[in-house]
């Protein structure tokens, strides 16, 4: 009976770690699948607050407690089509003159893609574009952490539009190179995966927004 306990034990062992990878790997695509989520900088639009190869961290479950506030980093899904432009060919994709627009007239089907953006404006706010920063209900904003925009890449869009209600303006601090909801107009709340709220590579970057 010694003799068989023995042989066991190894087996024993076996199994249990097997188990307990087997639980840390479930724990961990929950986690990614319903709580954090890390996402990779994929393009320079959101430089210089985020580098490309940047990674964050998105918070999963603290959208579902409450809409994005205006300066959230969120990462979302863009239209389907937001290589196209805008839905009202009359807005977006101008650039200077008294009568350019962002876009504001949102597109009802969704990219599988990911997007990373700030929120620079929410429902029922009326926004216009001047050298890059936002006028937002008449007043310009102060973002002094923005890149600055170079005239003729949608840095001015005088006139103003409203963001639908459940819909919201995201745009790129890089305000000369950045596709955004400028062109391809508002995001529905329903598209936002989650807000980031933490890098942590590289080293010298980690930090909480």
């Amino acid at each position: 009976m010694k003799s068989r306990r023995r042989s066991q034990s190894p087996i024993n062992s076996l199994v249990e770690l097997v188990l307990i990878v087997a639980v840390a790997v479930g724990l961990a695509l929950g986690i990614q699948a319903f709580l954090v989520k890390p996402y990779r900088i994929p393009s320079g639009s959101m430089e210089p607050t985020l580098k490309v190869g940047q990674r964050v961290l998105v918070n999963r479950i603290g959208h579902n407690f409450g809409p994005p506030s205006v300066g959230d980093i969120v990462v979302f899904h863009p239209p389907k089509d937001y290589a196209a432009g805008c839905a009202n060919p009359r807005q977006g994709g101008q650039s200077g003159g008294s009568n350019a627009q962002p876009c504001g007239v949102p597109q009802r089907e969704r990219s599988g893609e990911n997007f990373i953006k700030r929120v620079v404006a929410g429902p029922g706010d009326r926004i216009a574009i001047r050298g890059g920063h936002v006028i937002r209900n008449g007043t310009l904003q102060k973002e002094s952490f923005i890149a600055p925009c170079d005239a003729g890449s949608g840095c001015d869009f005088p006139q103003p539009i409203t963001v639908p209600p459940g819909e919201y303006f995201m745009m790129g601090d890089n305000r000369g190179n950045s596709d955004d909801s400028r062109f391809w107009g508002p995001v529905p709340d329903k598209w936002i995966i989650g807000g980031a709220f933490a890098t942590y590579w590289p080293p010298d970057r980690i930090g909480i927004f």
